[in-house]
């Protein structure tokens, strides 16, 4: 009876597992908006309606399906403020602000909808100019809604803001991003470390027999 209960955990393990993955929350489909830290991304504290870099920021965003900062997917590619403001010079009474702009993969984007390839650009604005105006000078037209969420950087998307997406489409973005240490990988981890685990408990069991 005990290896027949073993064999029946060991099996219904993948199962378990899946079912696990499975449960997951709403995802939204969003600009997110960060900041170089040295070399690291972070997500930005603040809107980029308030944020007021200084001068040599680095600024990214990124069009993607998210469930929240956590969860975010970072603007892809290398940023650096001297490669993307080289053909700027400095000039006085102005800063210069570097912007990655990342419109994310062919899985993320909106029925219908293709989007551009990622691109950077250095803004050279007013002292006291926000994120949002630095992008505005480099990325016309933006698009916001009414709460001023930003919707749409270079006219894309066209349409929608922030919307909640489906669960099957929640399942396939982001998925050229995808590393082959993803979720399936863990899956099966998981399921030989069951499989080690039982086999202990077989071990074990037999043992205990033999004494």
């Amino acid at each position: 009876m005990r290896y027949r209960r073993i064999a029946a955990l060991l099996l219904a393990a993948p199962f378990l597992l899946l079912n696990t993955g499975q449960a997951q929350a709403a995802g939204y489909r969003y600009w997110s908006f960060w900041e170089l830290d040295g070399k690291a991304w972070t997500y930005a504290t603040q809107g980029p309606s308030t944020a007021r870099p200084v001068d040599g920021s680095v600024q990214g965003f990124r069009f993607a399906v998210s469930v929240d900062s956590q969860d975010a997917s970072r603007p892809r590619g290398t940023a650096d403020f001297t490669a993307i403001c080289a053909g700027t010079p400095a000039r006085d009474g102005t800063k210069r602000v570097a912007l990655v702009i990342d419109f994310g993969t062919a899985s993320e984007a909106p029925s219908g909808e293709t989007p551009p390839r990622a691109r950077t650009a250095c803004a050279q604005v007013s002292p006291d100019a926000t994120t949002a105006e630095a992008l505005a000078a480099v990325a016309k037209p933006l698009r916001y809604d009414t709460n001023a969420l930003l919707c749409a950087i270079a006219g894309y998307p066209e349409r929608g803001c922030g919307e909640q997406v489906t669960d099957s489409e929640q399942s396939t973005a982001g998925k050229d991003e995808a590393s082959d240490a993803g979720p399936a990988a863990g899956m099966w981890a998981g399921i030989a470390a069951i499989a080690v685990l039982g086999a202990a408990a077989v071990w074990q069991t037999r043992r205990r027999r033999r004494g």
